[in-house]
């Protein structure tokens, strides 16, 4: 299973090239690049490797906020804070790219730049990956998982949003009006093994078993 990285589409990108040379010189030039793939540790925003073809070199450890869709300055220049809600909450990650909603548009409520529109492109999932070291993480708790939802936005940025960040128009699907959400956050850890009348298998070595509870109401199991 992938454990602190995870492999990325291969999508093009401009990289500021003062993320190059840490912030001491090459601001407002840019550098072709190619994501590689992404670095998860907990309480950090997510690292970028990028192959840089100019140089024939890669470079890890970029933010979000290194990465435009062209090779000019944004309008308006979100901060990194602005372009990833949350922190990486585990070493754990995957990515994935949910494919019925990649064509559709996309809305996310920054924290300081209102809406903002983009493309989807996949999202980055962060698990517990090793059931032997302590979860100190909320990677795997209800209330406080979050999924980084990678798009490119129509300023010129990228950003890393979770769902309930975000509005999602489909033009068959989605009515003009849509309705706004009242949910509330998820706090339960549904199961099915537990919380009900035992089953008592234990002991049953029938291919067609039934429950303890099926077993106290005899009936003929229906024929398959």
């Amino acid at each position: 299973m992938a454990c602190l990285i995870a492999n990325l589409p291969s999508y093009e990108v401009w990289v500021r090239k003062e993320y190059l040379t840490d912030h001491q010189s090459g601001h407002g030039e840019f550098v072709k690049g190619v994501w590689v793939s992404a670095k998860s540790i907990p309480g950090r925003a997510f690292y970028f490797e990028t192959y840089l073809p100019d140089y024939a070199a890669m470079f890890d450890k970029l933010p979000i906020s290194a990465f435009c869709s062209d090779p000019e300055t944004p309008k308006p220049d979100m901060t990194l804070h602005n372009l990833q809600f949350w922190n990486c909450m585990d070493y754990g990650v995957v990515a994935v790219q949910k494919q019925f909603i990649g064509s559709m548009h996309y809305e996310v409520m920054t924290r300081d730049f209102g809406t903002q529109t983009g493309t989807y492109i996949c999202t980055l999932d962060n698990y517990h990956q090793d059931v032997d070291s302590i979860d100190y993480s909320t990677s795997e708790q209800p209330a406080e998982h979050k999924s980084h939802n990678l798009l490119e936005l129509d300023n010129g940025q990228f950003c890393l949003y979770p769902n309930n960040r975000m509005r999602i128009y489909d033009n068959s699907l989605t009515p003009e009006t849509p309705k706004t959400p009242d949910f509330k956050v998820s706090t339960v850890y549904y199961q099915v093994e537990n919380g009900h009348d035992r089953d008592g298998l234990g002991n049953d070595d029938n291919y067609f078993w039934k429950t303890a509870k099926e077993k106290s109401q005899p009936k003929e199991l229906p024929n398959f």
